[in-house]
């Protein structure tokens, strides 16, 4: 095994924060009680332009184009009711049996950004007022499940709910104190059988979360990667950062992850993912009881991401071609751009002797 010096540790600072520069509240979600705590933290964070709507729909916003549009969308927090189709059950694989949503977009200016071109309109991030009624649909689907409740390997984690799919929870956390709310709601409340609540994050501000009563019931995974593949990642914590974040969190008592995506065949990327593994295990090894999963995700984009991708970011250097990939057809015939089978087979060769080397302590949950 060739041996890579362990990424080095930041000098200490305080954690990343997003402040929007523009909040829009609709009129039903000022009248809410979560509305009105976010109203609260949003003003002490120091943003001058809050405005109340009078309607519950939200003003049509353009730039001079589509770049311009998202920068003033990625400036904009929108506190809104969540209706009944974002708060219907939907099944995730292979994350987790259900999906539960506090948030919509995300802060962070990652050029292979997974909403792109599945969310409608500019990438507003929008959060949900109704974050009571939001966490009430969990305990009716305690028990149920077809993703990880049906998995063999995985059943022990319980039902289990991701609520990571169209955000990062923790990047929004100090201006809407949802997550803590439902960590702590997951934690305490008897759902009559074993449930886990996860998340993935790019930020390292978790210090709000260490001393909530978690229960061992949320399993925070930080999304992790190779520095060169890091670049494509703006406004978000440094890789050394997120990987003290994972060690605070681990001694805590949380149950905790490696979200390693999305993997990318970068020049050196052996050097660079093991020297990720080493820092990994290096900030882990003396945690008692360490409960650490990893979850291998490559690169992909579809015909519509791509699209979004170079109008948000017209200069990227990520690489979107298509006749150095092979298409994959999803269950309703979508188009998704991977890599070709040879490179596949190499990473996750590579990934999973590497993984059982470096850092036998984690359980590999699955490879995409």
């Amino acid at each position: 095994m060739t041996v890579t010096a362990p990424l080095a540790a930041p000098a200490p600072r305080a954690p990343r924060r997003w402040v929007p520069k523009r909040v829009l509240v609709t009129r039903s979600a000022a009248e809410l009680p979560h509305g009105q705590r976010i109203l609260r933290r949003v003003e002490a964070a120091g943003v001058q332009d809050v405005e109340l709507l009078k309607g519950d729909r939200l003003p049509p916003l353009r730039g001079e184009d589509e770049r311009s549009t998202y920068a003033l969308a990625k400036q904009t927090l929108a506190v809104v009711v969540a209706p009944p189709s974002k708060r219907r059950p939907q099944p995730i694989p292979p994350s987790a049996d259900w999906r539960v949503d506090l948030a919509e977009g995300c802060p962070a200016h990652c050029q292979y950004c997974y909403l792109a071109g599945s969310l409608g309109g500019p990438p507003i991030t929008r959060v949900y007022a109704n974050l009571e009624e939001v966490l009430d649909g969990v305990a009716p689907l305690v028990g149920t499940g077809g993703v990880t409740s049906a998995s063999e390997d995985r059943r022990a984690e319980g039902t289990t709910f991701e609520t990571s799919c169209y955000t990062d929870p923790l990047a929004l956390e100090h201006v809407t104190g949802s997550l803590s709310q439902a960590i702590t709601h997951v934690g305490t409340t008897d759902f009559g059988g074993p449930v886990q609540m996860r998340f993935t994050t790019k930020f390292d501000d978790v210090e709000p979360l260490l001393g909530l009563p978690h229960g061992g019931r949320t399993r925070v995974r930080l999304s992790v990667n190779a520095l060169g593949v890091q670049r494509f990642e703006g406004g978000t914590a440094r890789m050394p950062e997120r990987v003290g974040a994972l060690r605070r969190l681990a001694l805590a008592g949380y149950p905790v992850g490696l979200t390693m995506a999305p993997i990318m065949p970068v020049e050196g990327w052996r050097e660079q993912y093991g020297a990720l593994l080493d820092a990994v295990a290096a900030a882990t090894a003396d945690v008692p009881g360490l409960d650490l999963t990893t979850e291998l995700i490559t690169h992909r984009f579809t015909p519509r991401s791509k699209e979004v991708l170079q109008g948000w970011y017209p200069r990227t250097a990520l690489e979107m071609d298509e006749d150095a990939r092979r298409q994959k057809r999803g269950k309703y015939g979508a188009v998704k751009h991977v890599y070709p089978a040879p490179v596949m087979a190499e990473l996750r060769t590579w990934f999973e002797s590497a993984l059982a080397e470096r850092l036998p302590a984690t359980r590999l949950l699955y490879w995409t």
